[in-house]
């Protein structure tokens, strides 16, 4: 046996004797590693971490559409040591909770418009919020009018489970009176005499809704967040919009909803060839009450933003190598710096400073 040959052999031994004993100690091991993983992850809150300021994390930045990379829309604004939420789409909640950003924090909830990929994950926002916090008092959902229709569905749909969960944990840990939301409708103004209105203003923040075109959905609103200098706004979904423009002047952050047609076609062109012709109907129709990342480049020109970040992304991106063919030309519409929303982001606006930072948080 050469010496090459004694070597392997040798390698292979100690191979075996360490799958040996990894396989004889992994539920110590494994117990171990999950009690690390725990004391990293439990009780983790990184609001206190950052410096005041606007901050805005993405918890969902995808549309109706599957997609495994993206949860449905969904942006937490954390002004100072105060969390919000803007729509609260399916799987969103969920990464709040990979980001370190505990819902046992949110003080409100905002939804632009009540299409289901939009509101259809406030019921565990709702649970968790009230589960974790233990608060006394259901969770403020504001919203344009008809908000309390859809805050008092999800609490019809969860009644026998909040008593499930009082029955069992006791009212000191799940107190009946924290459980579900209170929806808080607001009106715009009537068409043509102003297409904003405050809904909030407390503690240096100013929470302004806007109108927007998703039409034949009404109402639909956009909102702006102003908080010691720095300024965030969020278009929700909608076509090109003047009122867009006005209310989002000379924001730092622009978030705006995104549809590719060149992208969606060839979804229409593959549901026409297997006959499933009500979704290529459904993908023409999409067209019409969105708006192209070159739109909102150009939105974001006019309203003299200092950087857009695209969500409601559609259709989905699978690899980040297809970014290029999404933007298209959008390149040539605004001069300041896109980002292409990924969950899991978060932008920091501290107070007094003109910077836009920016990292991931998973």
């Amino acid at each position: 046996m050469t010496k090459t040959q004694k070597t392997l052999l040798a390698l292979l031994a100690i191979s075996a004797m360490l799958a040996g004993s990894v396989f004889v100690f992994q539920k110590p091991i494994a117990t171990r590693l999950m009690q690390q993983i725990a004391h990293q992850n439990v009780g983790r809150n990184i609001i206190p971490t950052l410096p005041d300021g606007l901050h805005l994390a993405l918890c969902g930045t995808g549309s109706p559409f599957p997609d495994p990379t993206r949860a449905g829309p969904c942006s937490a604004i954390i002004a100072g040591d105060r969390l919000f939420i803007v729509d609260t789409g399916e799987g969103s909640a969920r990464n709040l909770g990979y980001m370190g950003i505990p819902a046992a924090q949110i003080e409100a909830i905002f939804l632009t418009h009540f299409h289901s990929d939009h509101i259809d994950g406030l019921g565990p926002f709702m649970l968790q919020r009230w589960g974790v916090g233990t608060f006394q008092t259901p969770t403020p959902v504001y919203g344009p009018t008809g908000v309390d229709k859809v805050v008092e569905g999800f609490r019809a749909a969860y009644v026998l489970d909040f008593g499930y969960r009082v029955a069992h944990h006791t009212e000191k840990i799940m107190p009946p009176g924290g459980s579900g939301g209170k929806g808080f409708p607001f009106a715009l103004p009537p068409v043509g005499q102003g297409d904003a209105v405050v809904v909030l203003e407390d503690k240096g923040l100013k929470v302004t809704a806007f109108r927007v075109n998703h039409a034949p959905i009404e109402p639909a609103v956009g909102y702006r967040f102003d908080y010691k200098g720095r300024s965030i706004a969020i278009s929700g979904d909608t076509k090109v919009a003047s009122s867009m423009v006005t209310a989002a002047k000379g924001v730092d952050i622009l978030v705006h909803e995104a549809l590719q047609p060149k992208l969606v076609g060839l979804l229409k062109a593959e549901f026409a060839d297997h006959q499933m012709n009500n979704m290529a109907q459904v993908m023409s129709d999409i067209l019409n009450y969105h708006t192209t990342p070159e739109e909102a480049a150009s939105q974001a020109s006019l309203a003299g933003a200092k950087h857009l970040v695209l969500n409601h992304i559609v259709p989905p991106l699978p690899l980040r190598f297809a970014y290029p063919a999404f933007l298209g030309d959008a390149a040539n519409f605004f001069d300041n710096p896109i980002t292409i929303g990924e969950d899991g982001m978060l932008f920091s606006l501290p107070a007094g400073d003109t910077s836009i930072q920016h990292k991931r948080l998973f």
